[in-house]
């Protein structure tokens, strides 16, 4: 068995087609959508990723607001900022890009945002609303993956589901949103007791620990489904995943591809939450 490829690329640009003609039409009403990304720092990954954010708002026909700051800025002035982001109506999606320099609590930078235009799900309003199982913004990543899986018709309920990691960003949010679809999940980690055995036994696992290639095709159950969400620099310079995707592939059914895979997805999710937002901002 060799896996079919999942194309989160693909699949991003048809989402973000309709993303796009739905954004024309509430500009017609006079509303146009808008996220501000505020950056600390010279980064250069988080440089990249604000690159492309931007771009994307742009192609999507989103207006877009850039911030950077030097990385020894006072925390007051970037909050300043926020708060004043907060109460621009014009505004309908507010980022802080992470990591932020040392001199920053982020928990109170992302907490400092309105839970209205946390369009990252990052806010603890919106992370406890997903718990409840009730409409928020949801984290984009997480989401991500469930709009791939959707789109691939996946069967989700009754499926057994392995999450690696537990991340407030991507592995708790992913757990909870699979618990939502009917999956039965269990959540590994750094101290989990025999992991391998646990992702034996998953129809779905999704891998979001920062390890390369360390999900390995000995670790997966024959027709699985992996999604790999990790994103690692190798010594040579090249991306790879927290899978070994070339001996995952010879035994999984279906696997995403790092570069390529969840990725797209995740930038196409907070346009999705921004989008959200402004048409919000309407029926006000």
């Amino acid at each position: 068995m060799t896996a079919r490829i999942l194309d989160g690329k693909a699949i991003a640009e048809r989402v973000r087609e309709d993303i796009a003609q739905k954004a024309a039409a509430l500009s017609q009403q006079g509303v146009q959508p808008c996220l501000a990304v505020i950056l600390v720092g010279s980064d250069p990954a988080s440089a990249v990723y604000v690159r492309n954010k931007v771009a994307a708002c742009e192609k999507a026909g989103f207006r877009s607001l850039k911030f950077e700051y030097p990385a020894e800025t006072e925390p007051a002035l970037v909050l300043a900022k926020v708060a004043e982001l907060n109460a621009d109506t014009s505004v309908h999606g507010i980022l802080v890009q992470l990591p932020l320099p040392p001199q920053f609590d982020e928990d109170a930078v992302l907490e400092a945002i309105s839970p209205a235009k946390d369009v990252d799900g990052f806010h603890a309003e919106n992370f406890g609303m997903l718990l409840q199982g009730r409409e928020s913004f949801y984290p984009c990543t997480p989401w991500g993956v469930m709009r791939m899986l959707q789109e691939e018709n996946v069967k989700i309920e009754g499926a057994d589901a392995v999450v690696i990691g537990r991340s407030n960003i991507v592995g708790k949010p992913m757990a909870v949103m699979l618990l939502s679809k009917g999956a039965t999940v269990t959540v590994c980690h750094s101290k989990t007791k025999d992991l391998a055995g646990h992702v034996r036994r998953a129809d779905i696992v999704v891998a979001a620990v920062g390890r390369p290639k360390f999900v390995t095709g000995d670790m997966i159950k024959p027709g699985a489904i992996v999604i790999d969400v990790g994103v690692n620099r190798l010594p040579d310079g090249k991306l790879c995943g927290d899978v070994d995707s070339a001996s995952a592939k010879e035994v999984a059914s279906l696997i995403t591809p790092v570069p390529g895979g969840v990725g797209p997805m995740t930038i196409t999710m907070l346009l999705a939450n921004t989008l959200l937002s402004a048409q919000r901002s309407t029926a006000k």
